[in-house]
């Protein structure tokens, strides 16, 4: 019992201290893994990916899918330094890659990775309905819903491990965790599901970072619903567990008024 009451003071200590705040929304959550550990083993994965991936050689595409991903890149910073909180993107090295793939998806890793399949690029459209996209998937790496989900998990799964600890004692584990924290399935880019909280932050700021980069918020509910139409019942890996039905759609409108006071058309 002592035991215990020791180990739940300690738990509870760890939750106190080992928090950050999601930018925008302002929910508070668990941080247990510092940024620097975290690229690291984004990089090292994205670099193992792309050994194996097919880059596309559709040369206009593929300077759409940069010009989009830089574009909302300095939205991010520029975001981030109005709130003096360059500090959190310390580190990052941004990358935006098209890779050849039927696939619905696209995804982007802690430190700025991000990965676009041509086969999402027919829903897309065009440049805004790309930045829906990439400025959703960017969102969940700046607001560090991966970093949580490990975090969750290293409480979880191995009683609060250091990551150091866990990467010495239990390497494939801890790899296993990782990928599934940032929504990477044992075959890198298979995306799995984050939950309903972080596809809403994600969504909400998307929003922002699309609308400064000079896109219009309101293409993300012509987006969501062309996803819902293509899906046809069963939602594609890019929906996550999330379909785009309609509170979906309706929750967007509701944050374009927002969004729509960071506008600055291209």
């Amino acid at each position: 019992m002592r035991f215990l009451k020791t180990l739940f003071a300690v738990v509870v200590g760890l939750l106190v201290f080992a928090c950050a705040t999601v930018p925008v929304t302002g929910r508070r959550q668990l941080s247990l893994i510092p940024a620097g550990q975290i690229n690291s083993m984004s990089f090292s994965q994205y670099a193992e990916f792309l050994k194996s991936a097919k880059l596309s050689t559709d040369q206009q595409q593929t300077a759409m899918v940069r010009a989009v991903g830089e574009k909302i890149q300095k939205a991010v910073e520029q975001y981030f330094a109005a709130r003096k909180m360059s500090s959190e993107l310390k580190g990052y090295q941004w990358e935006f890659n098209l890779v050849e793939d039927s696939a619905v998806n696209a995804w982007c890793m802690p430190g700025g990775k991000v990965v676009v399949y041509t086969g999402i690029l027919p829903v897309t459209k065009d440049e805004n309905g790309l930045a829906v996209v990439m400025g959703h998937e960017i969102a969940h790496a700046v607001a560090n819903h991966g970093n949580e989900r490990m975090s969750q998990g290293l409480l979880t799964q191995m009683g609060g491990l250091a990551l150091a600890k866990a990467l010495e004692e239990k390497p494939q584990q801890t790899q296993n965790l990782f990928l599934a924290a940032f929504g990477i399935g044992a075959q890198i880019g298979v995306l799995l599901p984050y939950s309903r909280l972080h596809e809403s932050e994600a969504d909400h700021l998307g929003l922002i970072f699309m609308a400064m980069a000079g896109y219009d918020p309101h293409g993300a509910v012509d987006f969501w619903t062309r996803m819902a139409a293509q899906s046809k019942g069963a939602p594609p890996e890019f929906l996550s567990t999330h379909p785009s039905d309609e509170t979906r759609i309706k929750k967007l409108r509701e944050l374009i008024p927002e969004a729509m006071t960071y506008y600055k058309p291209r």
